[in-house]
């Protein structure tokens, strides 16, 4: 009977079921053709304009394409047009480059999905362009016998413009000190201790050199003992090799420093706008005084020439300066205080006048996007800030007309609907950097929570060429393995039998238990913008360059860093004539940039970082074993905790090994990824350093001591042994590394 019923149903039931029948066969036809279509629609090499779905993984021969289309005088063009005018950050010349970027990234040929600028208002300082710092000599009668140049010697029309700002040191605060001048070698506080035992350092005013401790904790030294103002100068020791003239051994018959030049820069210690610590410097913000800023030179500073301190120095009076505090002006250096006799400035007196004035002031961030097509929710961010001292052809410049070159590519294959890439790429022009990172530390904390949940990596490219000989890279252990799988399919410029690896290795390399022998990367500092990211968010983070051979120069850094003389003229006669290693950076760069934003697994080998940690592991153990066993003391639940996060590493690394195929479970890749990603965050302990603004990660924190192993360990060790501390704070941080240790590992560990 069942049967029969079917067909004794009402016209109208009838006409309803015809036509649901209807529809299902339309749909299913519509899909057929839909599948068809799509098939025969993709491209042949397999990628369409949204990817290639969940199982998008990193394309070898697209990696080709993008390095073949890195355009060295593309370059070369960018940082003629970056570096032609000075662009200190709020001036005219960085708001133009504000607009430059805008306009590059939203070109609808080679532009980004998106592009906008982010204003932050912010604690600036600049000199008074009416009254101009200065250092002087004043006889007993008052005259002055000598005053410190305001300019640098013009040499090309750079140095003419109007716009070159007049050296200063950055947040020194105004005011005029006067007394008898020392000799304070580089300013750190063993070098004021040393002349503390024979001088009264009180009233005094100390000249010193840069490098050795950075450049606020010079002052910050000297006002412990007494000190009430500071100059600073680069000595041709540190910089030159030996070379003074201008006739014919510096710039511009060379790459060395002429004897004018002025290394400008911040004076501060902490990053960020320093009124608005761990807030972003928005108009809802509250803003703390700035007598309550920490961090800050208490005395006047002011940077000078070489050829002015030599005046000053070669005229000392005092005990000959150790052996390893003496330099290359030519002359015995004495301590003082005061002058010699035979000197004409006999019976004088220094006095440092600075006019500074701190400004709170719109800076802007420039952020360019290229959506992800299968986990946007997850960013690669590059980035480089844009500000300079004056031209800042090589620091920034060099950096962003590499990024400039590397987004026209990627945005030329996402315009053309090539590529995609699988995860959110994100570009940032940072603003005020040479303010003390400003920029990019207001973006971090303005965007805390979405990037410290999201961000698989940064990317910083600074200063990307300092000279042609070699690659440089610090980073995190965690991105170690990705920069070398880049740097081996890169060529040196003019040799394409030799891999950047290669060279890199021949230059600087050290044997790792893990894969015998290896180029050297480095840790990170917080020199440059990668700070808030690695330090504050944890991110695994890295910066790149080219660089010099340290065989050939003694160079702490370029010759003409932050000085009138690092204009385009320089960089493309003598940094690097004919941008080709700026290209290699681009190359190596986006390669990275590539892999960590397409491969279906990040490319972190998290053996990497165990091996980093037992290495600092045996430093505190051969330091520091001896005299901790003495205060009953043991490091066996630290060696513990370093075991266990090596067998962690390792269970993930097997893990990761066995799963050949890529288009696993969405959720699968997602859950590996996340361990990868999220191991650098297990590393901060927002405790660890109270007393340190924004430092959180207990493995690369900075330090004081001079032993290579867990700072905050190292730092309360030093206080114990040396300055009288308390053992308790030696065994607060072993407390401390043990436990995030351990829960490092938990994070490593298969879900249960």
């Amino acid at each position: 009977m069942a049967v029969s019923g079917i067909f004794y149903v009402s016209v109208d039931r009838g006409f309803r079921m015809k036509s649901w029948l209807v529809a299902l066969i339309s749909g299913i036809a519509a899909l057929v053709i839909g599948l068809l279509i799509g098939h025969f629609a993709i491209p042949k090499d397999g990628i369409t304009e949204q990817g290639q779905g969940s199982a998008q993984d990193i394309d070898e021969s697209l990696i080709r394409r993008f390095m073949s289309e890195v355009d060295n005088k593309r370059i070369e063009d960018n940082l003629r047009e970056l570096s032609k005018k000075p662009h200190m950050a709020t001036t005219k010349g960085d708001i133009d480059l504000v607009n430059l970027m805008l306009d590059r990234w939203q070109d609808k040929e080679t532009g980004l999905d998106e592009a906008k600028n982010m204003t932050y208002n912010v604690l600036l300082n600049f000199p008074d362009k009416n009254n101009p710092n200065r250092v002087a000599v004043v006889a007993p009668n008052g005259t002055e016998l000598f005053k410190s140049r305001i300019k640098e010697v013009n040499y090309t029309k750079d140095q003419l413009d109007p716009d070159v700002v007049q050296p200063f040191a950055a947040f020194a605060p105004a005011g005029e000190c006067k007394g008898r001048l020392v000799y304070a070698n580089y300013g750190t506080m063993d070098d004021y201790q040393h002349l503390n035992k024979t001088i009264n350092l009180n009233n005094t005013i100390a000249i010193v050199k840069y490098g050795g401790t950075g450049r606020g904790d010079k002052g910050i030294n000297g006002a412990r003992f007494g000190v009430s103002g500071v100059i600073v100068y680069t000595d041709p020791a540190d910089i030159n090799d030996g070379k003074l003239s201008d006739k014919n051994e510096t710039y511009p018959h060379s790459w060395y420093l002429p004897p004018s030049g002025v290394e400008r820069g911040s004076y501060k210690s902490n990053f960020g706008d320093q009124l608005t610590p761990y807030y972003p410097a928005k108009g809802y913000t509250f803003r703390q005084a700035v007598s309550n800023i920490k961090g800050l030179s208490p005395i006047p500073a002011q940077p000078i020439g070489f050829e002015d301190a030599r005046q000053l120095i070669c005229g000392l009076t005092g005990d000959k300066a150790p052996e390893g505090w003496q330099g290359g002006l030519g002359c015995t250096y004495r301590l003082g205080p005061g002058f010699h006799n035979e000197s004409s400035f006999a019976d004088s007196h220094v006095t440092v006048s600075v006019h500074n004035k701190m400004e709170i002031k719109p800076s802007d961030n420039v952020i360019g996007i290229i959506r992800g097509s299968v986990e946007p929710d997850r960013y690669v961010i590059y980035g480089n800030h844009r500000d300079s001292w004056v031209h800042g052809a090589i620091d920034p410049s060099s950096g962003t007309a590499v990024m400039l070159e590397i987004s026209r590519v990627l945005g030329k294959m996402v315009k053309e609907g090539k590529w995609r890439p699988r995860r959110s790429i994100i570009f940032g022009s940072w603003g005020a950097e040479e303010f003390g990172l400003i920029g990019s530390t207001e973006w971090t904390e303005e965007y805390y929570k979405k990037l410290i949940e999201r961000t698989v990596g940064y990317i910083n490219v600074d200063i990307a060429v300092f000279a042609n000989a070699t690659l440089r890279a610090n980073g995190s252990p965690a991105v170690q393995s990705v920069v070398f799988d880049a740097a081996q399919q890169v060529t040196v410029p003019g040799h394409q039998d030799l891999s950047v690896y290669e060279n890199w290795k021949k230059y600087s390399n050290r044997t790792s238990p893990l894969h015998g022998v290896i180029p050297n990367m480095g840790s990170l500092a917080a020199d440059s913008d990668y700070a808030p990211f690695f330090h504050y968010l944890g991110i695994s983070s890295m910066d790149i360059s080219y660089t010099y051979d340290k065989t050939k120069t003694k160079a702490r850094i370029y010759p003409a860093y932050h000085t009138a003389y690092d204009t385009f003229d320089y960089a493309s006669r003598f940094i690097d004539p004919g941008f080709t290693s700026h290209q290699t950076v681009g190359r190596t760069a986006g390669n990275v940039l590539l892999r960590l934003a397409d491969s279906a697994i990040l490319p972190f080998n998290i053996r990497d970082y165990s091996e980093a940690i037992e290495q600092l592991y045996q430093a505190a153990k051969e330091e520091f074993n001896t005299e901790l066993s003495n205060h009953n003391i043991s490091l066996d639940p630290l060696h513990s905790a370093v075991t266990k996060l090596k067998e962690a590493a390792d269970g993930l690394h097997v893990r990761i090994s066995e799963m050949q195929d890529r288009s696993a479970s969405p959720l699968k890749l997602r859950m590996i990824n996340d361990q990868l990603m999220l191991l650098e965050r297990s590393f901060l302990d927002p405790m660890a350093f109270p007393d340190k603004l924004y430092y959180r990660h207990i493995i690369y924190a900075s330090q004081d001591s001079a032993v290579g192993t867990f700072p905050g360990l190292a730092d309360a060790y030093q206080r114990a042994t040396v300055e009288g501390g308390s053992w308790d704070d030696v065994r607060k941080h072993l407390t401390i590394i043990t436990h995030t240790l351990e829960s490092a590992a938990s994070t490593l560990e298969a879900v249960i």
